[in-house]
């Protein structure tokens, strides 16, 4: 994929562009001192491990300004105001990818990370397939990909993921439940 020759560098700015919401919280601490501590604002996400009938993960490979190259991520992407996380999942699955689910579940959530208010929810969805072409949003510029579970698992402990924590929630569901996929006539 050439997108990641598409993506120029132009400049870099001192403030934030908006796409992210940084506040401070200035606390009281049990010593009776006050500190002050950056919070990165957003509501909640999904990431999905989709599982085609022939055992493949779909995965999106897109160009990722954070670490400035290609990366094959999970789908995923912000649950909407009001939207339920299975919802939201099927609709980033597709927007993302054009594959759609026969079944999808939550299993499990996790917070970003400390400093931050974003849920995000882990969702594993089975029997998936082409549907149509993905209704990519404003920004979103990806390739859909078909890995091997097996290839997966490598993929994941490679550290070339985003979304590392989601991915082991999903693989630990699968081994918990004796659902790995293998591979037809394995």
């Amino acid at each position: 994929m050439a997108d990641d020759q598409a993506w120029q560098l132009v400049a870099e700015l001192p403030a934030p562009a908006g796409f992210l919401h940084i506040s401070a919280r200035r606390y009281r601490m049990p010593d009776n001192s006050v500190m002050d501590w950056d919070i990165l604002h957003g509501g909640r996400t999904v990431s999905v491990l989709a599982l085609d009938h022939e055992g493949n993960v779909v995965l999106a490979e897109q160009f990722r300004p954070g670490p400035q190259r290609l990366l094959l991520e999970l789908p995923g992407g912000n649950v909407e105001e009001g939207e339920d996380v299975l919802a939201a999942c099927l609709r980033e699955l597709y927007e993302e990818t054009g594959y759609t689910a026969q079944r999808a579940e939550i299993v499990g959530s996790t917070w970003l990370a400390s400093y931050a208010s974003h849920r995000r929810y882990a969702v594993l969805a089975f029997d998936c397939v082409r549907s149509g072409r993905p209704e990519r949003q404003e920004g979103e510029f990806c390739r859909t990909v078909l890995m091997p579970y097996d290839r997966f698992l490598d993929h994941v402990r490679s550290g070339e993921l985003t979304d590392t924590d989601i991915a082991f929630m999903c693989v630990d569901a699968l081994q918990t439940r004796a659902l790995v996929p293998h591979p037809q006539g394995r």
